[in-house]
């Protein structure tokens, strides 16, 4: 299998699945006990909020752990019920959705805005929040790029474990010292009384062994030359090698992450590109994986270009640490065949 959907779910690192293996034997107890199992379960938590507080320059007291970035951004939103919340087209669903639901007119307003899309791969410009606050899904950038949430001038910002080869289950919310506030589950003193319920001990040590391996590997470093060469690799043999193909990531350094790739290919449909390309072993998305199922056009392409025959012929490959130009070749062996294929029985004229 040759997987490149890495910006929906990446592989347990093996450091990440000894680490959780162990912990299931050592680190089992309940991290809000006050025996000596829990005081040593709630030391490996405390190691992983300080780990993450480092590599984003914040202070660990400023790390909230949640279930992931869909909680640590409804979190962000919910706090600011009845408020402005302002957002972009651009938006994961845990964000636009949640800002829907719960906007108003009260000030002080939450700017509420990615700094990297999962679909696209692109860089964007974070908003000055003049009368408010501001909040970022940093979930695809963490690992990716240098993150320095004091650089950037947030007041939360939201990572989840399992995009930089850590478990599902398991993320983390940045809130800033003094910032507002208001936990989404109540019930209990964990986490500073911020987010009640049992630690999910064995998920967050995963999520610390990920952590670590960022930190001693220099991952950036290694998107940034390596991945991002396979990358526009890929991108260019497509656009050489397959009649009617388009980027939809700008390629140029500092506009988008070095490891997605969107690509739309005319009189082809995403889904079907993603089915045969899956049966030769070759795994890929359409668009962001959290909507898969949702016959829609992709509202990130329809807000950035407005065509529903590029966002409905779009496929995402997104790349991580284990991919290599073996990959690369394979793919470019079978998918010009699965595009012609599909451009001959299409409707559209190329």
């Amino acid at each position: 299998m040759i997987y490149l959907d890495h910006a929906a779910t990446t592989p347990l690192l093996p450091e990440v699945l000894s680490a959780m293996h162990q912990a299931e034997k050592h680190f089992f107890a309940n991290a809000s006990a006050l025996h000596t199992p829990g005081h040593i379960a709630k030391n490996q938590i405390e190691e992983c909020r300080a780990l993450l507080a480092k590599l984003i320059n914040a202070e660990p007291e400023e790390i909230i752990f949640t279930s992931g970035a869909s909680e640590s951004n409804n979190t962000v939103i919910r706090t600011f019920e009845g408020h402005q919340i302002e957002t972009s087209d651009l938006e994961h669903h845990s964000v636009f959705e949640a800002a829907n639901a719960y906007r108003g007119k009260a000030s002080p307003r939450l700017y509420s805005y990615m700094l990297v899309n999962n679909e696209i791969g692109e860089i964007l410009d974070l908003p000055d929040k003049k009368d408010g606050y501001l909040h970022s899904d940093l979930t695809q950038a963490l690992g990716k790029i240098p993150v320095d949430i004091k650089k950037l001038n947030l007041d939360y910002a939201t990572f989840s474990a399992h995009k930089i080869g850590g478990p599902i289950g398991v993320g983390a919310l940045y809130v800033k010292k003094n910032a507002p506030f208001k936990p989404l589950i109540i019930g209990g003193n964990q986490e500073g009384k911020r987010r009640g319920g049992t630690y999910n001990t064995i998920g967050i040590i995963g999520f610390k062994a990920a952590l670590e391996y960022i930190d001693k590997h220099k991952t950036w470093q290694i998107y940034d030359k390596k991945i991002r060469n396979l990358r526009d690799i890929l991108a260019k043999r497509i656009l050489q090698e397959i009649s009617g193909s388009s980027l939809n990531t700008n390629l140029k350094k500092g506009k988008s992450l070095p490891n997605i790739l969107n690509v739309s290919f005319k009189a082809a449909e995403g889904e079907s590109i993603q089915l045969y390309l899956d049966a030769e072993g070759i795994i890929v998305s359409t668009g962001s994986a959290c909507a898969s199922g949702d016959i829609t056009p992709s509202h990130v392409l329809m807000a950035k270009t407005g065509d529903a025959e590029i966002a409905h012929s779009s496929i995402r490959f997104s790349f991580g640490l284990d991919n290599n130009i073996e990959d690369i070749d394979k793919v470019m062996t079978v998918l010009p065949k699965i595009i012609d294929r599909l451009q001959k029985i299409s409707t559209i004229n190329l």
